[in-house]
């Protein structure tokens, strides 16, 4: 039974609007619209052995990765979720190549949305929590089709992000840089509810998230930080519990939850990083600090970083503030 007053993602979206008397209603036209297509996906992940969506399309995106039939499914999805309101004048996603404008033939709005579709997307066929990460700008440009200059913004110019957690329940994440609160698809009244509200992270542990498969890869400081974490010291925590699903949205919101840390940093093989700061990175990084922890490539705050192009990538370190500051302190002193 519903009981009386309950909160729905769409009545806290307007109830936010309500905190700022110019607002126009465009931003909340934005997040229903995007609440839609996640409830779409929702079905479409859980029905995924059913239906011809498993497995690859043998193509590969712009970053010469594989994709899957899902991928391109939740791209779609979105894309024709939002390109129509008039709410966005531009979009850009993972598994597109170049920008997405609007068409011509709807209007245009003064918003810019960055997303990556399914998040973890390695992870379909085995049957594992996946997500959509998705991040909000104002326009830069006056007016018209948004351009490259509307989407290449530094993290800290966002106005929401967020994600959608396709697990054993489906969780719907976000910021308008009023505090971080979660909602719980309910598919018997086809809401999503909240359940998390005002939401923190502890400060430290005790969980870290990291690909030890590359730990020779790694510069010396890392190495050293893992090991640390692995040392036994019940005064502080240790030893760390290694949790890694491989899915940054099913990892970040393990440890938003129950504090940790999540690691991708550079190596060998990847002396950039390897992760996407505008599809991942700025976004994740946004919600954190909300919530009270910090988000680092190792030297910078990552919603510091002036995007250089639409596949910039970075190191991140991510999760709770004195795991983080730690990690910090290991690195420079290497």
């Amino acid at each position: 039974m519903i009981k009386h007053g309950i909160m729905t993602l769409q009545r806290h979206i307007m109830e936010q609007e309500r905190k700022f008397p110019m607002a126009t209603g465009e931003f909340s036209g934005l997040m229903s619209d995007l609440a839609v297509a996640a409830k779409i996906l929702a079905r479409s992940v859980n029905k995924a052995g059913l239906i011809d969506v498993l497995g690859f399309t043998g193509d590969e995106n712009i970053f010469g990765e594989e994709v899957k039939k899902l991928d391109i499914l939740a791209n779609e999805t979105i894309i024709h979720a939002l390109d129509h309101s008039g709410h966005l004048c531009v979009m850009a996603s993972e598994e597109s190549d170049g920008l997405i404008e609007i068409p011509d033939y709807h209007p245009v709005g003064k918003y810019v949305m960055l997303f990556d579709p399914l998040d973890g997307s390695s992870n379909i066929d085995v049957n594992i929590s996946i997500g959509t990460i998705f991040s909000i700008f104002r326009r830069v440009t006056p007016s018209g089709k948004g351009t490259l200059a509307d989407v290449l913004q530094q993290g800290n110019q966002q106005v929401a992000a967020g994600y959608v957690l396709y697990g054993s329940s489906t969780m719907f994440v976000y910021s308008t840089g009023q505090g971080l609160h979660g909602f719980t698809y309910d598919p018997s009244i086809g809401e999503f509810l909240l359940s998390n509200e005002d939401m923190k992270i502890p400060e430290h542990g005790p969980y870290y998230s990291i690909n030890e498969g590359y730990y020779h890869r790694w510069s010396e400081g890392m190495r050293r930080y893992v090991s640390y974490l692995k040392e036994e010291d019940p005064a502080t925590g240790r030893p760390y519990s290694l949790r890694y699903i491989g899915s940054l949205v099913a990892d970040f919101h393990r440890n938003l939850l129950y504090g940790g840390i999540f690691l991708y940093p550079t190596d060998t093989l990847h002396p950039k990083g390897k992760l996407r700061l505008l599809y991942e990175a700025n976004s994740l990084a946004f919600l954190v600090e909300q919530a009270g922890g910090l988000a680092t490539d190792g030297v910078r705050r990552i919603l510091d970083i002036q995007p250089e192009d639409l596949g910039h990538r970075v190191p991140l370190i991510i999760g709770s503030k004195k795991d983080v500051e730690l990690a910090m302190d290991f690195l420079r002193e290497s």
